[in-house]
């Protein structure tokens, strides 16, 4: 019986429909990632720049892959191609029954430029949005290192790049009536091609010249990409985090750094350092620039940046940035201020004050470093900024809904209320690092200490923030008795220069508690100063003062970020619905600052490290850094090591008067070589900038180093133009 049954059993699988005995193909979605940095898209096509790097990573997971074309082989489910044309990489998918699925991905890899594009010819490489005012800027140089150049324009034609018809032509406007701009040395003239709209890839070309721009697409939300790439720059930059490849892309992996025996964990004083009992936990926090150090007062301005640049654009900040924190329902923006906030906890005495700084060895990559890290004592400076920080921590972190950010919240005001109460019973208490007069030689580099007026300013920020967070009036009373002190009043002044001061004026003009008659006071002043004529706000705007229309008065350390803070200065105007000027004024206004920074220059050079993946021909190569260091095999430039830096660092710019060699070469070292090298010496000041980052004796660090304030000033600003 039991025999005959499996017989008829057998007779009627066989006699079953086909459909139910063949093995089905499972459905394939296609996923993909430029440089195995930014967050995974279901997309199966792209177009991009050669020498672009994309990471495929279909799904589902398990099963068996392979893989033909672009360069994909094998059997790994994610490949990471490196395109130097367009191509089709083929995966096909075999589920655990043997049935096979194929999936195409389709790549359009544009030429590499010509050596002439982009060299007179200058356009924001990432693009513009449509209805965005956009203007190209052509130069004949005329003074500085390239002055043998010449190029006079002909008309000019926008040209769709992947069909090649020509979509809009026109003749340049000149500037100024053919003046040479002293700030460039260049003789210059404008293209205004606000007329194409329609979404696509394009070059403005002078076929009579032999002449065209690098490509730049038109779309909805071109700076998307390079938003998330700006922002990850803070995860590059954090310590003891690991680092790996599914984050930080394969190039920029590393282990958690300083948590060695002795380091952060271990922090100890710095004039005290063989006293074991002086050890603190005080890992986490940022590199704050290209030296490893972690400073209290900056990094509290860096969280204090993020956390506004959330407030005033919140819809942009999604949780797919690719962070360990994504994908958690809290904003990846607020996930990497949080970062930089709970470091800041863990520098707070229990009586309120704030540890001034920690100093930390530096290696590449971070990882690598042995010494030990070590702490300086608390200061009224450190514990205001953190103050400020705290509360305004507390109010964006408690508007989540979300119970534990609730939580968190109640306990940074607490902490705000209790750092205000320590320094204002101790106003004067300073702490000067890396300073051999007072013993701290070694510790740190830049000196986070300030004056008298700079704490009293540091006062005024942290009251702001404390109304803001408690409504308590004792905090806008402060406010009120001192905010005349501050440039715009004082001085009569406003610049990109003192950005902060009144971006936080203006903050607290807008709070619904805020004193009529100062919050009327602020707005006026700040209007009557940026829209004079004789500033560089509205009246270098109306004057077309810079070619390149983005001035600023001069070009010191750290030029890049003052580009950004200028930016942003009009961009308030309109978030506050405060303007004298159309939204579409003050939206171009504030556009050419960030077109400035993505290579309308005279260099043509996008100012952001590694960028070729996500649109940008010409973007920094090399940037001072402990970790991406000169020499280094792996990251020392994106044109000749493996890897390069990681994407998206905003580097100083150029320095005017600030920078030299050592002033022993060149007989002091062979690395001088026979002269200073000509960009940046010697030149007008928007050309006194070079892709280098070469130590001592050329210290390249004036010009060509990073800082989490230059990111987060050019943060606030690019995210003003991402949905």
């Amino acid at each position: 019986m039991k025999y005959m049954s499996c017989v008829l059993l057998s007779l009627a699988a066989l006699g079953a429909p086909a459909g139910a005995q063949t093995c089905q193909p499972s459905a394939v979605t296609p996923y993909l990632n430029l440089n195995g940095t930014n967050s995974w898209a279901v997309k199966a096509s792209a177009s991009l720049n050669t020498g672009s790097t994309v990471v495929l990573g279909p799904q589902p997971v398990s099963g068996s892959w392979s893989w033909s074309g672009c360069g994909a082989s094998g059997s790994s489910r994610e490949q990471t191609l490196k395109l130097t044309a367009s191509c089709t990489a083929t995966a096909t998918y075999t589920n655990s029954c043997g049935a096979r699925t194929v999936q195409a991905y389709t790549f359009t890899v544009w030429p590499a430029l010509a050596a002439n594009a982009g060299k007179y010819i200058m356009v924001d490489q990432f693009g513009y949005l449509p209805t965005m005012k956009k203007v190209a800027v052509l130069r004949w140089p005329r003074v500085g290192y390239d002055s043998s150049e010449f190029y006079w324009p002909g008309r000019l034609q926008v040209v769709n790049s992947a069909t090649g018809a020509v979509v809009y032509d026109w003749w340049p406007q000149e500037w100024k009536n053919r003046q040479i701009d002293e700030s460039s040395g260049d003789q210059a003239w404008t293209f205004d091609f606000s007329q194409v709209t329609t979404p696509g890839t394009y070059e403005i070309v002078d076929v009579d010249r032999n002449q065209r721009s690098a490509r730049f697409e038109i779309g909805d939300n071109v700076y998307r990409n390079v938003l998330v790439q700006a922002v990850r720059t803070f995860f590059y930059q954090r310590a003891g985090q690991a680092k790996n490849a599914a984050q930080a892309g394969v190039g920029w992996a590393d282990g958690a750094s300083h948590l060695k025996p002795g380091q952060d964990t271990q922090a100890r004083r710095f004039l005290d350092k063989n006293n074991a009992a002086t050890a603190r936990d005080l890992r986490g926090g940022w590199y704050d620039a290209g030296d490893l150090n972690k400073y209290t007062s900056w990094a509290a301005g860096y969280v204090d940046d993020l956390l506004d640049a959330y407030v005033q654009n919140p819809t942009v900040w999604t949780d797919d940035f690719n962070l360990p924190e994504s994908y958690n329902g809290i904003p990846d923006l607020l996930d990497e201020a949080k970062w930089g906030m709970d470091w800041l906890v863990r520098m707070q005495n229990a009586d309120g004050s704030l540890l001034s700084i920690v100093g930390l060895a530096g290696a590449s990559p971070p990882s690598a470093a042995t010494d030990p890290s070590y702490y300086g004592d608390a200061s009224t400076s450190a514990t205001l900024a953190a103050a400020a920080a705290f509360a305004h921590g507390a109010k964006v972190f408690g508007s989540l809904n979300s119970t534990a950010m609730k939580t968190y919240a109640a306990d940074l005001q607490a902490r705000a209320i209790r750092a205000w109460n320590w320094a204002s019973a101790n106003p004067g208490v300073v702490f000067y690092n890396n300073d051999a007069s007072r013993g701290t030689a070694g510790l740190g580099a830049g000196q986070q200490e300030t004056d008298d007026a700079g704490r009293a300013r540091m006062k005024l920020y942290a009251a702001i923030q404390l109304y803001a967070a408690t409504g308590d009036a004792a905090y806008r009373n402060h406010v009120d008795a001192n905010y005349t002190s501050e440039p715009m009043f004082a001085q009569w002044y406003v610049s990109a220069y003192n950005a902060g001061s009144a971006r936080a004026l203006l903050y607290y003009a807008s709070l619904s508690g805020a004193t009529a008659s100062v919050a009327g006071n602020i707005r006026t002043r700040f209007l009557d100063m940026w829209g004079r004529s004789d500033y560089g706000g509205w009246g270098a705007v109306d004057s077309q003062k810079d070619p390149y229309r983005a001035y600023i008065e001069g070009y010191p350390w750290g030029s890049n970020s003052t580009k950004a803070n200028a930016g942003t200065l009009f961009a308030e105007e309109s978030y506050y619905g405060i303007s004298r000027h159309s939204a579409d004024e003050v939206a171009a206004a504030a556009a050419g600052y960030l077109h400035y920074l993505h290579g309308v220059n005279p260099f043509g050079k996008v100012y952001l490290t590694n960028m070729t993946s996500f649109g940008a021909e010409r973007s920094v190569n090399q940037i001072f850094h402990s970790w991406f260091a000169d020499g280094s095999a792996l990251w020392d430039s994106a044109e000749t090591s493996t890897y390069g830096p990681a994407p998206g660092i905003l580097v100083g710019g150029p320095n005017h008067g600030q920078w030299d060699w050592d002033s022993r070469c060149p007989g002091i070292s062979p690395k001088c070589g026979s002269s200073r090298p000509a960009p940046p010496y010697g030149q007008p000041p928007q050309k006194s900038y070079l892709d280098f980052n070469d130590g001592w004796p050329l210290q390249s660090w004036p010009i060509s180093e990073n800082s989490n304030g230059y990111q987060s000033a050019y943060i606030r600003l690019l995210a003003r133009f991402v949905k």
